[in-house]
C-alpha cells in the first residue's frame, strides 16, 4: 500500500521505518527536509509538498505538531481528498479532530485518529500504545496497518474520545514530572542522599518507571535529545485546559505547571526534555 507520513520527526521518522519494514511504499513529508531525505536511502520516496505525497497515497498518516500544521498540509492547497484515508496521529483537542473528521467527510474522504503513547524507543520497536477514534468499521479495516506502530490498538470509540483520552495521559504525564522534580528538588536541599529517596519511592506506590528514565537527566541537566520537548508539552497542557475549563473541572494545580512550562522555556529549553522543568522548579543558582 502506498502510505503518506506527513511528519517525519522525533516520532513521526521512526513510524515511516516501520512502515517500510511492513513492506509499505511511504512517501514523505516533511517541513524541514532534511529531516526525511535520509529515508530515501531505505526506500522511502521524499516530497518537497504534502500535496504530492498526498496525491500518490491511498492513507495518510499525519505526525503533525499541531492543529495549524494540519490545516496548512490538508486544507491550504486545495488538495483532493475524495477516497483517501486519513489517520491523525499526532495530539490535538477532541474539538480540533472532530473539526477535521467533518471537513474530510464533506470532501468524500475517510477520517480516523490514533494518538499514541510512547516516546522514540517505542516507535522504533513498534510497541507504542495506540489509542483509536473512529467507526468500528474503520478500525477492523486499519487495525492492521496500525499494528506496524504497536501490538494492540485499542477502539475507545467515535471521533473525539481516542483524542480526549490521549490529552488526559498527558496531562499525567506534565503533573508526576512535575511533583516528582519538586520532591527531588526537596530532598537534595534538605541534604538526604538521593539513593535513599529512590530507594523508598521505588517501593511505594506512589513510583512510576518514569521518575528513574528521567532522574539522571534531572541530576545532570542534561536535557538534549528529548524524548518528548519543553514546548510540545506545554501545547498540550493548553489544550487540555481549555477543554477541562469548557467542562467545568478545577484546574489550579495544572495552570501552576503552565507556568512553570512557559518560565522553563523562557530559559531556553523550549526543544529539549520537558523533565528540564527541574531547572526552574529547582534552580542551580
Amino acid at each position: 500500500m502506498n502510505v503518506a507520513v506527513l511528519g517525519t520527526g522525533l516520532m513521526g521518522y521512526p513510524m515511516a521505518e516501520r512502515l517500510l519494514r511492513a513492506g509499505h511504499r511511504v512517501i514523505a513529508f516533511n517541513r524541514t527536509v532534511k529531516k526525511a531525505t535520509p529515508l530515501k536511502d531505505l526506500g522511502a520516496a521524499v516530497t518537497k509538498s504534502p500535496k504530492e505525497a498526498i496525491e500518490h497515497s491511498q492513507c495518510i498518516i499525519l505526525m503533525l505538531a499541531n492543529a495549524e500544521a494540519i490545516q496548512t498540509a490538508l486544507f491550504s492547497s486545495k488538495i483532493p481528498l475524495k477516497n483517501k484515508t486519513i489517520i491523525q496521529m499526532g495530539t490535538i483537542s477532541p474539538e480540533e479532530s472532530r473539526k477535521f473528521h467533518k471537513k474530510i467527510i464533506k470532501q468524500g474522504g475517510q477520517y480516523l485518529e490514533c494518538p499514541v503513547l510512547g516516546s522514540r524507543k517505542e516507535a522504533r520497536e513498534g510497541t507504542l500504545i495506540l489509542m483509536v477514534g473512529s467507526t468500528l468499521k474503520q478500525f477492523k479495516q486499519w487495525r492492521g496497518l496500525l499494528r506496524c506502530f504497536g501490538p494492540a490498538p485499542k477502539w475507545v470509540g467515535t471521533v473525539g474520545k481516542a483524542a480526549a483520552l490521549k490529552l488526559a495521559l498527558n496531562q499525567m504525564i506534565a503533573s508526576m514530572i512535575s511533583a516528582f522534580a519538586l520532591s527531588l528538588g526537596f530532598v537534595k536541599r534538605q541534604g538526604v542522599k538521593v539513593d535513599d529517596f529512590m530507594g523508598i519511592l521505588r517501593k511505594s506506590v506512589l513510583y512510576a518507571p518514569t521518575f528513574d528514565k528521567k532522574l539522571p537527566q534531572m541530576l545532570k541537566a542534561d536535557y538534549m535529545n528529548p524524548n518528548f520537548s519543553t514546548r510540545n508539552m506545554l501545547k498540550d497542557v493548553n489544550l487540555f485546559l481549555k477543554e477541562a475549563k469548557s467542562k467545568r473541572l478545577a484546574i489550579p494545580a495544572l495552570q501552576g505547571i503552565r507556568g512553570i512550562l512557559i518560565k522553563t522555556i523562557g530559559k531556553g529549553f523550549s526543544d529539549d526534555d520537558y523533565c528540564s522543568i527541574f531547572e526552574t522548579i529547582s534552580p542551580r543558582k
